[in-house]
């Protein structure tokens, strides 16, 4: 059966296995989600990720920080299959004020909203976490 929103079901995985208190989670891998995994952890939401090597796709394998320091509270999926949600430099948005973050996939590769306003560039935006 094919997935037609792999990106949110990667978040949603993590949001369930992050809420039930689990140490760690496998995703279907792909570059795009690798680089959102990526973004995650360079900003403190989990703890770490580990590309797995398997007879079909590969797997990221992504751990999450102790129960007691849960920093993910909520992952939101903007842009998806049936509305494309593209944002120019001037409208990308500051998520819960500056306390969470905006991952966009923009020409230059997937960052966050804060690097992208300050290179100047914008693109789809693809979820936000706080």
């Amino acid at each position: 059966m094919s997935m037609t929103d792999p990106i949110a079901d990667m978040l949603t995985r993590i949001r369930n296995a992050s809420r039930a208190g689990h140490e760690k989670v496998d995703i279907p891998a792909s570059k795009l989600k690798q680089e959102v995994v990526r973004i995650l952890k360079e900003e403190g939401y989990i703890k770490n990720f580990k590309y797995m090597e398997n007879d079909k796709q590969g797997s990221i394998r992504v751990y999450f920080k102790p129960s007691t320091a849960q920093p993910i509270s909520k992952l939101r999926r903007v842009s998806r299959p049936g509305l494309r949600v593209y944002v120019g430099t001037d409208e990308i948005p500051r998520v819960l004020g500056g306390l969470g973050i905006a991952i966009l996939s923009t020409p230059q590769g997937v960052m966050t909203g804060h690097k992208a306003r300050r290179l100047g560039i914008g693109g789809e935006f693809l979820c936000s976490v706080w």
